[in-house]
């Protein structure tokens, strides 16, 4: 896509989703920072790209933290110069049956998922109106489009919420020249459905019309492309991922 020396700074990117995110971005040309609560995966992520020949950072951080979050953002800014795309991926999901969800559960969830993508992105705001052509991407998901099939009610709710803030966003910062847009994956081959039996694998395969799981690579092309020159003119799109999964 030739994101040409541009920054990005990719969140939860130490594995699955995120990492795939990161490395494509690097390959059409982005310099990566990436961010995780993992300290040590995600150094040892950001040293893979850049033993690949790939302009790379990595930094821990608690997405959820307000001093974290602008932390990480200096941090970027200063190895790189500059900040023109933020990708919020970090996500956890949590299986719980509605009946047992705890409060610290509901609370942790929304922290992770949606308040994240409030703190990241608004501190990120005043580095990217000096880029020429910024670009915030945040990671909702087919839950969030539908209420899911296995995962938990707080996450569907989390990610329902991410979908009404990256409209929100898109609203007020198209007047920055900020384009705000979310990709909402189906069910995909990541750690994260590490907890689901696998018959529950089973019935989310099977509920895919093209056959299969999602794959992180799928992804990481819906998220050049949103960070691309090609979508300039593209803000407040939820791109659906998902094989079928969901149609609307």
């Amino acid at each position: 896509m030739g994101l040409d020396k541009r920054v990005a700074l990719v969140t939860g990117a130490a594995k699955g989703i995120g990492f795939a995110i990161a490395d494509r971005l690097a390959r059409d040309g982005a310099r990566v920072f990436l961010a995780d609560i993992d300290a040590g995966l995600v150094k040892a992520s950001a040293e893979k790209l850049a033993a690949a020949g790939f302009e790379a950072d990595g930094v821990e951080a608690d997405v959820s933290s307000l001093p974290a979050v602008q932390a990480m953002i200096a941090k970027a800014v200063e190895r790189f110069g500059q900040l023109d795309i933020v990708v919020n991926n970090a996500g956890i999901l949590r299986a719980s049956r509605l009946e047992e969800i705890p409060p610290e559960e509901w609370d942790l969830v929304l922290a992770v998922n949606l308040k994240s993508v409030f703190l990241v992105s608004q501190q990120a705001i005043p580095h990217l109106k000096k880029s020429a052509a910024p670009r915030i991407i945040n990671l909702s998901s087919n839950s969030g489009r539908m209420g899911g099939f296995e995962t938990s009610v707080s996450y569907a709710a989390s990610k329902g919420g991410v979908i009404a803030l990256t409209y929100a966003l898109a609203s007020q910062l198209a007047k920055f020249k900020i384009t705000v847009n979310a990709i909402c994956p189906g069910t995909t081959d990541t750690d994260i459905l590490k907890d689901f039996s696998a018959e529950a694998r089973e019935r989310l395969r099977a509920r895919v019309p093209l056959g299969r799981l999602g794959l992180p690579a799928d992804i990481a092309a819906a998220a050049s492309y949103l960070a691309s020159a090609e979508a300039g003119f593209v803000t407040g799109l939820m791109l659906d991922i998902n094989g079928g999964m969901w149609m609307g």
